[in-house]
C-alpha cells in the first residue's frame, strides 16, 4: 500500500513505485492518500507467495556473470552487494548471522557451504522478515569424477567455477536493500569463515558445533 500519494511530488511517487517493483515485481500496488483502502483489498487476499517473493530479477544478473549490470534502482537508494568467498563458514557463526539483524537488507539470496558438511550446497533466502535455509544438493567436488556429467556445458560450468583446493564449493550471496553498511556486513561475513590455518583443505576441516537441521537427499531434490 503506497500512502500519501497526494502529498508527494509526482517524481517521488514514481520513485516509490520503481523501488517497490525492484523489490517485488509482482506486487499489487494500491495507491492512496489517507490509508483509505477497503479491508478486503489487503486482508486475507491469498496473494502473497513466499516462493515467488524469493525470486528476483537481480539474482541472476548479480550472481551469474553480468559484471556490467547496474541496477536502475540505485538512484533511489536501493543497492545490491554480492558476497563471495571460498573458505567454509563456521556453522554457529553463519547461522547466528543469517538469523540475526541485517540492517538495511530487504532481500537476500544465494548459496553457501559450512565446514561440517563439505558435500552440501545450501541456499539462503530472505524476503522482508521471512528467511529460510534449505539444501540445494551436493557440490561436484564431492562427487567421484566417474560420475560427472559428460555434457560439454556442464563440464564448462564446473571448470569456470573450479578453484583448488575447494573445487566448486563457494559462498555467493547477494544482498539487496537501502542504506546497507556493506563494509560492516562484509566484515561480519568474513568473520564467520573458518580461518585458512584451521581449514586448509576439504580433508582437513575442524569438528565444530553444528545447529543446522539435518539435510536429506529427498529434501534437496524436492
Amino acid at each position: 500500500m503506497l500512502n500519501k500519494v497526494a502529498d508527494a511530488a509526482p517524481h517521488r511517487v514514481d520513485a516509490a513505485r520503481k523501488i517497490i517493483r525492484s523489490l517485488n515485481a509482482n506486487a499489487r500496488i494500491i495507491e492512496t492518500s489517507h490509508s483509505d483502502v477497503p479491508a478486503g483489498a489487503i486482508l486475507n487476499t491469498g496473494l502473497f507467495d513466499f516462493e515467488k517473493a524469493q525470486e528476483h530479477p537481480m539474482w541472476a544478473k548479480e550472481l551469474y556473470g553480468f559484471a556490467d549490470h547496474v541496477p536502475k534502482t540505485e538512484e533511489y537508494g536501493v543497492k545490491s552487494f554480492v558476497y563471495r568467498a571460498r573458505q567454509p563458514f563456521d556453522p554457529s557463526r553463519i547461522l547466528a548471522l543469517l538469523n540475526g539483524d541485517l540492517p538495511g537488507v530487504i532481500r537476500a539470496k544465494g548459496h553457501f557451504w559450512i565446514a561440517t558438511r563439505p558435500e552440501w550446497a545450501a541456499e539462503f533466502s530472505l524476503a522482508g522478515s521471512l528467511s529460510s535455509v534449505k539444501p540445494l544438493g551436493t557440490w561436484w567436488a564431492s562427487v567421484p569424477r566417474d560420475r560427472w556429467p559428460d555434457q560439454d556445458g556442464a563440464r564448462t560450468y564446473m571448470i569456470e567455477h573450479w578453484s583448488e583446493p575447494w573445487g566448486d564449493r563457494r559462498q555467493e550471496i547477494v544482498f539487496i536493500g537501502a542504506d546497507i553498511d556493506w563494509p560492516r556486513l562484509k566484515a561480519r561475513l568474513d568473520a564467520a569463515l573458518v580461518p585458512e590455518h584451521l581449514a586448509p583443505s576439504p580433508d582437513m576441516l575442524p569438528d565444530l558445533p553444528d545447529a543446522f537441521p539435518v539435510w536429506r537427499r529427498t529434501e534437496a531434490a524436492a
